[in-house]
């Protein structure tokens, strides 16, 4: 029986809000889960091509010098395993960010793509 289905809701562009998003959705997805992450807000910034954007984005140096996988690294390992990435039109909108930096592979959408996405599975927010 396939299991229920994750949405991640980042809510945030602050940098270890980011990270673990990209943590739990990698993770689930590892697990055979079908994942969507939706960024909102500033959290639309962790689907920038570049990480510039997010605030203590320096962080990122600082755990990948301890052995901890970076954004890149988990973000990647998201897009190979079939994690869906989806930006909110009006989170872009509302935070001025032009939606030309996202990554090729983000849909720009509303809530209701997520909700539908996620269905009756579990969402949860960071």
């Amino acid at each position: 029986m396939p299991s229920e289905p994750l949405g991640v809701l980042l809510l945030s562009g602050v940098h270890d809000r980011a990270h673990y998003a990209f943590v739990v959705a990698s993770g689930a997805a590892a697990l055979g889960r079908t994942v969507t992450v939706f960024a909102t807000n500033s959290g639309c910034h962790a689907l920038f091509s570049d990480w510039l954007g997010l605030a203590d984005a320096g962080r990122d140096a600082r755990i990948r010098a301890v052995g901890v996988a970076g954004l890149d690294t988990l973000r990647d390992a998201c897009l190979e395993m079939g994690v869906r990435l989806i930006a909110c039109e009006a989170g872009l909108r509302g935070e001025g960010l032009d939606p030309a930096h996202l990554l090729p592979q983000v849909e720009i959408a509303g809530i209701a793509t997520f909700l539908s996405a996620v269905g009756g599975g579990q969402i949860i927010t960071i």
